[in-house]
């Protein structure tokens, strides 16, 4: 990864690790927080100047990720306002798979995506990690197969009960791209990795534990072993799999450090079923925000009691929704430095 000029040693001092702490399971004096979505899809100021096209505004959407790896694979991607990534031509036949470029090359092409990582951290001075981004493996393939969003999935569920060799040979296919993009974020900067399976939900418990979970566990591994022969230090790594409360055990076991949780699942449940193994992420039901900012502190406090103190990182279930008003954000994360302070102190 110095091949690419991209070295640890120059970056800023870390002056605030609150949240690789906890991510590693250490003990922290407040629960750390942070919210999922792309400052272009939310904050104002980055949508009245058109900041959607810049990478600083797509790092953080996990579409925007999928967009980039599966561009780099050699897929024609348009972007189409309100919707998201779309593909003209998507993956219809398993003969289509010989389209695709060879994901090792897949790094080659994202440079300016590590160059971006790089300033953005150097630009932090410190003040707080930086985490780096990618799509699982099934969820990059339905992008591929439905040619972008779909409220069914149906084509590329399709693809696993007609065609379960070829898919197989698809996700290996994107596995094999993620693990260096992601090794490759790491050395350009980034302190924690999330990985995104966003559509977990469309499958039920066969289909996830044969098509979406052995990959799962595959670029955590993978990405684990490269970055210690890379010389590079360990991060921690975030798994996000919304609706996917039927696997939660499975995703505690995955290699993962943090399970991230949407807001469907139960904080006590949750804990309940995985352990103390694995820190937990999440889970404030969006919408909340939509809530008085009073009301919001009452929820948190609630949020907040429920996960406890240890093995936390407070954040929202999923991501935050264009017309949610800054300053309500604001009050999501000032009651979580608020409350869990004074949860310690009891």
């Amino acid at each position: 990864m110095e091949a690419n000029g991209l070295g640890s040693q120059n970056f800023p001092e870390l002056k605030n690790d609150t949240f690789l702490r906890a991510a590693w399971g250490e003990e922290t004096d407040y629960t750390p927080v942070w919210c999922m979505r792309q400052a272009g899809r939310y904050l104002p100021e980055f949508r009245e100047t058109r900041a959607t096209q810049d990478f600083f505004s797509t790092c953080r959407s996990p579409e925007a990720c999928c967009e980039l790896t599966l561009q780099a694979l050699g897929m024609e991607v348009t972007m189409v306002p309100g919707k998201g990534p779309s593909f003209p031509e998507p993956l219809r036949e398993e003969r289509d798979l010989e389209r695709l470029r060879d994901p090792e090359v897949v790094t080659s092409e994202l440079g300016y995506v590590f160059q971006a990582i790089t300033l953005t951290r150097q630009q932090l001075a410190g003040r707080v990690p930086l985490i780096g981004f990618a799509g699982a493996p099934w969820t990059l393939m339905t992008y591929m197969v439905e040619g972008g969003s779909s409220s069914t999935m149906a084509q590329s569920k399709r693809w696993l009960y007609q065609r379960p060799q070829a898919s197989h040979q698809l996700l290996r296919i994107l596995t094999d791209a993620l693990v260096p993009y992601l090794v490759g974020q790491v050395a350009a900067g980034a302190q924690a990795l999330q990985l995104f399976e966003s559509h977990a939900g469309h499958l039920g418990p066969q289909l996830f534990n044969k098509f979406a979970l052995p990959y799962i566990c595959d670029v955590a591994k993978r990405v684990k072993a490269r970055l210690q022969e890379a010389g590079l230090a360990p991060v921690p790594m975030i798994i996000f799999a919304k609706d996917g409360h039927f696997a939660l055990e499975e995703l505690a076991q995955a290699g993962y450090e943090v399970v991230g949780l949407d807001w469907t699942v139960a904080p006590k449940k949750a804990r309940e079923r995985v352990g103390k193994s694995v820190t937990l992420q999440g889970n404030l039901d969006p919408c909340a925000l939509y809530a008085s900012e009073e009301e919001i502190g009452r929820l948190v406090q609630q949020m907040l009691d429920d996960f406890g103190p240890k093995r936390y990182i407070a954040n929202l279930g999923h991501g935050l929704y264009p017309d949610m008003d800054p300053e309500h954000v604001g009050a999501f994360v000032d009651a979580v430095h608020r409350h869990s302070r004074l949860l310690r102190q009891n």
